[in-house]
Protein backbone atom coordinates (compact mmCIF):
# COMPACT_ATOMS: atom_id res chain seq x y z
CA UNK A 1 0.00 0.00 0.00
CA UNK A 2 2.70 2.06 0.81
CA UNK A 3 4.65 2.13 -2.36
CA UNK A 4 1.32 2.52 -4.27
CA UNK A 5 0.92 5.36 -2.70
CA UNK A 6 4.61 6.71 -3.54
CA UNK A 7 3.98 5.41 -6.73
CA UNK A 8 0.56 7.70 -7.11
CA UNK A 9 2.53 10.93 -5.55
CA UNK A 10 4.90 10.13 -8.07
CA UNK A 11 2.70 10.54 -10.75
CA UNK A 12 0.52 13.49 -9.50
CA UNK A 13 4.07 15.22 -9.09
CA UNK A 14 5.15 14.67 -12.60
CA UNK A 15 1.70 15.70 -14.10
CA UNK A 16 1.30 18.67 -12.21
CA UNK A 17 4.94 20.15 -12.84
CA UNK A 18 3.89 19.23 -16.77
CA UNK A 19 0.35 21.09 -16.24
CA UNK A 20 2.83 24.43 -15.08
CA UNK A 21 4.89 24.80 -17.55
CA UNK A 22 3.51 27.36 -20.02
CA UNK A 23 3.00 27.12 -23.80
CA UNK A 24 5.72 28.70 -25.69
CA UNK A 25 5.07 32.45 -25.89
CA UNK A 26 6.33 32.67 -29.63
CA UNK A 27 3.82 32.25 -32.51
CA UNK A 28 5.56 31.53 -35.97
CA UNK A 29 3.50 32.03 -38.85
CA UNK A 30 3.94 32.41 -42.66
CA UNK A 31 7.18 30.15 -42.45
CA UNK A 32 8.86 29.08 -45.61
CA UNK A 33 12.31 28.40 -47.48
CA UNK A 34 13.24 29.75 -50.80
CA UNK A 35 14.11 26.50 -53.49
CA UNK A 36 17.67 26.35 -54.54
CA UNK A 37 19.49 25.53 -57.69
CA UNK A 38 21.23 22.63 -57.86
CA UNK A 39 25.00 23.21 -56.47
CA UNK A 40 23.98 26.40 -54.73
CA UNK A 41 25.35 26.18 -50.97
CA UNK A 42 23.36 29.02 -49.71
CA UNK A 43 19.55 29.14 -48.82
CA UNK A 44 17.05 31.26 -47.14
CA UNK A 45 14.23 30.90 -44.94
CA UNK A 46 11.75 33.82 -43.93
CA UNK A 47 8.39 33.99 -41.25
CA UNK A 48 7.25 36.38 -39.04
CA UNK A 49 7.35 36.12 -35.49
CA UNK A 50 4.82 37.22 -32.75
CA UNK A 51 6.06 36.66 -28.85
CA UNK A 52 3.49 37.24 -25.53
CA UNK A 53 7.03 38.70 -23.81
CA UNK A 54 9.96 40.65 -24.71
CA UNK A 55 12.69 38.05 -26.50
CA UNK A 56 15.27 37.62 -28.31
CA UNK A 57 16.33 35.30 -31.16
CA UNK A 58 19.96 34.22 -30.19
CA UNK A 59 20.80 31.67 -32.25
CA UNK A 60 19.06 29.22 -35.51
CA UNK A 61 20.23 25.35 -36.27
CA UNK A 62 19.54 23.14 -39.05
CA UNK A 63 20.45 20.08 -39.65
CA UNK A 64 20.61 20.73 -43.32
CA UNK A 65 23.14 23.69 -43.15
CA UNK A 66 26.64 24.04 -41.77
CA UNK A 67 25.33 27.23 -40.07
CA UNK A 68 22.70 29.27 -39.98
CA UNK A 69 22.46 33.26 -39.34
CA UNK A 70 20.27 36.05 -38.83
CA UNK A 71 20.85 38.84 -41.80
CA UNK A 72 19.32 42.12 -43.17
CA UNK A 73 19.29 43.79 -46.51
CA UNK A 74 18.76 47.05 -47.35
CA UNK A 75 19.68 49.84 -49.58
CA UNK A 76 22.21 51.92 -49.57
CA UNK A 77 23.11 54.37 -52.14
CA UNK A 78 21.18 52.06 -54.89
CA UNK A 79 23.56 48.99 -53.91
CA UNK A 80 21.92 45.99 -51.79
CA UNK A 81 23.66 45.87 -48.49
CA UNK A 82 23.98 42.15 -46.46
CA UNK A 83 24.53 42.40 -42.76
CA UNK A 84 25.17 39.43 -40.38
CA UNK A 85 23.24 39.86 -37.16
CA UNK A 86 24.10 38.99 -33.53
CA UNK A 87 20.58 38.35 -32.25
CA UNK A 88 16.91 40.00 -33.13
CA UNK A 89 14.85 41.15 -30.95
CA UNK A 90 11.07 40.13 -30.43
CA UNK A 91 9.24 42.96 -28.87
CA UNK A 92 6.40 41.46 -27.05
CA UNK A 93 3.02 41.88 -29.00
CA UNK A 94 4.88 43.30 -31.91
CA UNK A 95 5.19 40.87 -35.38
CA UNK A 96 8.59 40.55 -36.80
CA UNK A 97 8.42 39.73 -40.00
CA UNK A 98 11.27 37.93 -41.97
CA UNK A 99 10.92 38.30 -45.69
CA UNK A 100 12.97 38.50 -49.03
CA UNK A 101 14.34 41.93 -49.27
CA UNK A 102 15.21 42.55 -45.70
CA UNK A 103 15.50 40.41 -42.18
CA UNK A 104 15.78 36.42 -43.06
CA UNK A 105 17.50 33.70 -41.95
CA UNK A 106 20.71 32.48 -44.02
CA UNK A 107 21.40 28.80 -44.55
CA UNK A 108 24.64 28.33 -45.61
CA UNK A 109 26.78 25.36 -46.17
CA UNK A 110 23.55 23.41 -47.47
CA UNK A 111 24.38 19.62 -47.44
CA UNK A 112 21.52 19.07 -50.21
CA UNK A 113 19.70 21.62 -52.00
CA UNK A 114 16.49 22.79 -51.09
CA UNK A 115 13.99 21.16 -53.00
CA UNK A 116 10.20 22.55 -53.34
CA UNK A 117 7.75 20.17 -51.53
CA UNK A 118 10.06 19.42 -48.86
CA UNK A 119 10.24 20.51 -45.89
CA UNK A 120 13.57 22.18 -44.02
CA UNK A 121 13.78 21.80 -39.57
CA UNK A 122 14.93 24.96 -38.26
CA UNK A 123 15.58 25.22 -34.22
CA UNK A 124 15.16 28.17 -32.68
CA UNK A 125 16.63 29.67 -29.32
CA UNK A 126 15.10 32.67 -28.32
CA UNK A 127 16.40 33.97 -24.53
CA UNK A 128 14.14 35.96 -21.84
CA UNK A 129 15.15 39.13 -20.53
CA UNK A 130 16.30 36.74 -17.53
CA UNK A 131 18.36 34.77 -19.52
CA UNK A 132 16.71 31.83 -19.75
CA UNK A 133 16.59 30.24 -22.96
CA UNK A 134 13.46 28.73 -24.76
CA UNK A 135 13.43 26.34 -27.98
CA UNK A 136 10.92 26.55 -30.74
CA UNK A 137 11.44 24.05 -33.50
CA UNK A 138 9.91 24.62 -36.47
CA UNK A 139 9.75 22.38 -39.53
CA UNK A 140 9.23 24.81 -43.07
CA UNK A 141 7.96 24.25 -45.98
CA UNK A 142 10.24 24.79 -49.44
CA UNK A 143 8.78 26.73 -52.10
CA UNK A 144 9.83 28.45 -55.04
CA UNK A 145 8.45 31.79 -53.91
CA UNK A 146 6.51 32.95 -51.32
CA UNK A 147 2.97 32.26 -52.97
CA UNK A 148 3.42 28.68 -54.07
CA UNK A 149 1.14 26.41 -51.96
Amino acid sequence: MKRLLCMLGLLLTTFAASAEQPPNPVEASHAWARATAPGQTVGAAYMQLKSAADLTLVAVESPIAGSVAIHHMSMKNNVMEMHMMDSLELPANQTVKLEPGGMHLMLMDLKQPLKAGETVSLMLTLKDKSGKTLPLKLDVPVKRNADQD
